[in-house]
């Protein structure tokens, strides 16, 4: 058992723990989401600029 959460469990100080692990678990979720976000959006910025591409060529047609 990590230290912290052995002396934190002995002090039975556990709504404590149990709100440092609900912290963790949502700024892990955060920053998954994040980056997630900035994928899509990099993946639009590509999907438009296709578009925009596509367009040029048969715009000069």
């Amino acid at each position: 058992m990590d230290p912290l959460t052995q002396v934190i469990v002995e002090r039975g100080d556990l709504a404590h723990l149990a709100l440092f692990l609900w912290a963790s678990a949502s700024s892990g979720l955060l920053a998954w989401t994040m980056r997630e976000l900035a994928r899509s959006n990099r993946r639009f910025s590509e999907f438009v600029n296709a578009i925009a591409k596509l367009n040029q060529m048969f715009g000069q047609s």
